[in-house]
């Protein structure tokens, strides 16, 4: 899809991932409005670009949600695509947290994913136009050590956009659920102290790790192959090694 001229609408879109997707659309031409909590973040990314607008919002706040696309769709118009990056990543056992905090994690990453998809994607499909991507990840797909709360909200993300996909399949909108491993954003730093050992030096020595950039680049092929299912990076591996000899993945996620 040519994005000159279009809208985008990014929720985490002030940092990590949802960023590099903010700048890459803008510098295409694109209206991008980013939704995000961290006010900080949100000016300094808005500051790279006239093209990126900012929106304070909590994506596990529906009506905020619902108030902020009506508001977006009117004043800069319908939007062209969808990017879903918001989440937050704690790391722990699962018995050291209290159910309060495991709740809100999903509460944040899989409600919050529900609250935008059930308030863009309707007006997509009553168009039968856009895109919609959702990130998902391998830590819904592989059960790891510390990881619980966390990999819990992904199964349960990377179920809903399968179904999703599934249910839309004759529609022109071009969906896609992206799952990739660890990236190196600084969402890493929540989960790098408390999280699975794998994650403490990834960032300095770059193992089990995959650069930003190569996941957007993986997301933009993806779309114009039609491909639904993006696997980046060794993310391909840890797929397909699931669904074969899971066995193999057991013997990392039980390491603490």
């Amino acid at each position: 899809m040519a994005f000159y001229g279009k809208t985008a609408l990014i929720t985490g879109g002030a940092s990590g991932l949802g960023r590099l997707h903010a700048i890459q659309l803008s510098e295409m031409g694109a209206k991008v409005a980013i939704l995000d909590l961290n006010e900080k973040a949100l000016t300094e990314t808005a500051a790279i670009s006239p093209n990126i607008i900012p929106f304070k919002c909590d994506v596990a706040n529906l009506k905020q949600v619902q108030e902020i696309v009506n508001s977006l769709e009117k004043e800069i118009g319908k939007i062209d695509r969808f990017i879903h990056c918001a989440a937050i990543m704690p790391g722990g056992l699962l018995m050291d947290f209290d159910a309060d905090a495991v709740n809100k994690v999903m509460i944040i990453n899989y409600g919050g994913m529900i609250n935008v998809c059930h308030t863009v994607i309707p007006r997509m499909l009553k168009r039968n136009s856009g895109d919609v991507i959702i990130y998902g990840s391998t830590a819904g797909l592989v059960p790891i050590s510390r990881f619980g709360a966390y990999g819990a909200t992904k199964a349960a993300t990377n179920l809903y956009a399968k179904v999703l996909i599934r249910e839309n399949k004759k529609s022109a909108i071009r969906f896609q659920l992206v799952c990739p491993p660890a990236v190196d954003t600084p969402l890493i730093n929540q989960a790098k102290e408390d999280g699975p050992i794998f994650l403490k030096n990834a960032q300095k020595t770059h193992r089990n790790i995959i650069s930003p950039e190569e996941v957007v680049r993986s997301v933009e092929k993806c779309l114009e192959k039609g491909q639904k299912l993006n696997y980046p990076g060794q993310a391909k591996w840890i797929n397909l090694l699931q669904g074969i000899v899971p066995s193999l993945l057991d013997k990392m996620a039980q390491r603490e």
